[in-house]
């Protein structure tokens, strides 16, 4: 492990230990292992290439607009790998790859950085761990941590999103919404194909769960 590596690790565990359980370190180690996995599997073996996925994938929610307090935190990842002398180039790469990775930059039609092979596998990296067991667990974790409805069937999914809407801090929707307006559609918006192949298990079981939660939900099971 490089020495930047393991700064990374320490920023993310000293930042992220406030938040709840669905955007902590332990998400940031899993989406790094993940992108490793994914990199390996698409044949993206440099060293400067690892290392660049490597570090996008463990700080890409440093700054994320859902936990940072002042807007200075929004550049803390680009501070940190300056003061730990990453090259300009992979810098940018980095910087670069988590700027666009976000789901609100897909469905404004933001630019993502598609050209990119680095992009591809953390993107898909960190949605993979927003979907199957694991998603599940996290989107009821984060739900409940904004004292959000588990469901009302009164509430419909908002599935035509504006990137602003989705950002709204302040409204309120229920956990079970959030399924149908982000994480059911994130199977086919993977960029790598051992992407692709490790997300058709991951929705399915989201699928299944979802059936067995609508028909308790009605007395039928």
């Amino acid at each position: 492990m490089g020495e930047v590596v393991r700064r990374a690790e320490e920023l993310v565990q000293r930042i992220m230990r406030g938040w709840d359980a669905s955007h902590d370190a332990f998400h940031a180690f899993r989406v790094r292992n993940l992108a490793l996995s994914l990199a390996l599997q698409e044949n993206l073996t440099s060293p400067d290439t690892l290392e660049i996925i490597e570090l996008a994938a463990l700080l890409h929610d440093i700054g994320d607009y859902k936990y940072v307090r002042d807007a200075s935190d929004e550049k803390m990842v680009e501070r940190f790998l300056e003061e730990n002398g990453v090259d300009d180039w992979k810098r940018e790469k980095i910087v670069g790859i988590i700027d666009a990775m976000g789901f609100k930059n897909e469905i404004s039609g933001v630019s993502c950085n598609k050209s990119l092979p680095e992009f591809g596998v953390v993107q898909d990296a960190d949605r993979l761990d927003a979907i199957g067991a694991i998603g599940i667990a996290r989107c009821f974790t984060f739900g409940g941590n904004r004292n959000n409805v588990l469901h009302d069937p009164e509430i419909k999914p908002r599935l035509e999103l504006s990137k602003q809407e989705y950002m709204k801090k302040d409204e309120k929707q229920t956990t079970l919404n959030h399924f149908h307006e982000k994480l059911l559609k994130l199977k086919d918006l993977m960029k790598t194909e051992a992407g692709r192949r490790m997300a058709e298990k991951r929705h399915k079981f989201m699928q299944d769960f979802l059936s067995e939660f609508y028909e308790e939900w009605d007395g039928k099971a």
